[in-house]
């Protein structure tokens, strides 16, 4: 298979197979990760290996009750790393202040994510499929505590990894024509924005066990590996809420707009614990330097 039909065929996995993901193999997940494009090649990444399967457990607990963090014979979490670089820019006898800078935070984060997607392209590369739970980021305490990490060090993405027991098919996605702008940004009318979106999702309809297949396939995946139905869950919830059209499903009922910005105080707190202190304007004396906007390795 061409790299380009691999990432075409790509989909996220939440039923793994009762086996094993040998060391020899994670050690390969593992390079791809460290070998990620990082800005100014700083590298501010750790990933914690979970195997234990109590461990596994607690951690799908924390992330809402997600069977598959459980189920997958390992579970990755990413995390931003900024501990590590402290202490060794401190024992350099040099100052780091990536805690306070919303700059650094933002290309570390997106360094992790390169890292992260690297380990999911290989992995699929290699039989094995995956999944990401990005909830742990509105768990932040929670998560930090079960996984001992120290102040400066962030998860930000959780992969749950194994081999596929099943793989989900017709997954809706934007077309490239969609998310493509030449040269500049050009702004759609509301019906090419309409339309845009009515070609990924199309309509709900009667038929919402296969409304669930397409568009919400980890209810049903769920259902699949517990007793507890979030299928019957989801349709008593768009029965309330009077849900009829996608936009409505996905920010009414999936993500609920003032739960989402509810998370904001809880997420600030959390950071703050953490070390994570964003200074909204520069020190008086202090400069930005050449090159500081500089690209990755």
């Amino acid at each position: 298979m061409s790299v380009h039909d691999l990432l075409i065929n790509l989909r996220s996995i939440r039923v793994f197979e009762d086996r094993p993901v040998v060391e020899d193999v994670l050690g390969k997940l593992l390079d791809a990760a460290a070998n990620a494009p990082s800005g100014g090649n700083i590298q501010p990444l750790s990933v914690v290996v979970v195997r234990d399967a109590g461990r596994r457990a607690k951690l799908a607990e924390v992330v809402g009750g997600q069977p598959w963090v459980a189920n997958a014979p390992v579970d990755l979490v990413f995390c931003l790393d900024f501990h590590a670089v402290q202490r060794w820019a401190e024992t350099e006898g040099v100052t780091f202040r990536g805690r306070e800078s919303l700059s650094s935070f933002l290309i570390a984060y997106a360094d992790v994510m390169c890292a992260a997607q690297s380990v999911v392209v290989l992995a699929e590369d290699l039989g094995l499929g995956s999944v990401y739970v990005g909830t742990i980021q509105v768990q932040l305490k929670d998560a930090r505590r079960l996984l001992e990490l120290p102040g400066g060090v962030l998860p930000v993405m959780l992969l749950a990894v194994g081999y596929p027991a099943s793989r989900p098919k017709n997954i809706p996605k934007l077309s490239a024509g969609d998310i493509r702008h030449d040269e500049r940004y050009r702004v759609r009318s509301d019906e090419e924005v309409a339309e845009m979106f009515r070609g990924k999702y199309g309509v709900i309809g009667d038929d919402l066990d296969a409304y669930f297949e397409r568009a919400y396939v980890e209810v049903v995946e769920a259902d699949r590996q517990q007793e507890e139905s979030w299928t019957a869950e989801a349709r008593a919830r768009m029965e309330r809420l009077n849900i009829r059209n996608n936009a409505q499903f996905l920010f009414e009922l999936r993500y609920p707009q003032d739960v989402m910005v509810g998370f904001n105080r809880e997420l600030v707190r959390d950071l703050e614990e953490a070390g994570f202190r964003f200074l909204r304007e520069q020190e008086e004396g202090g400069d930005v330097g050449r090159g500081g906007t500089e690209g990755g390795d």
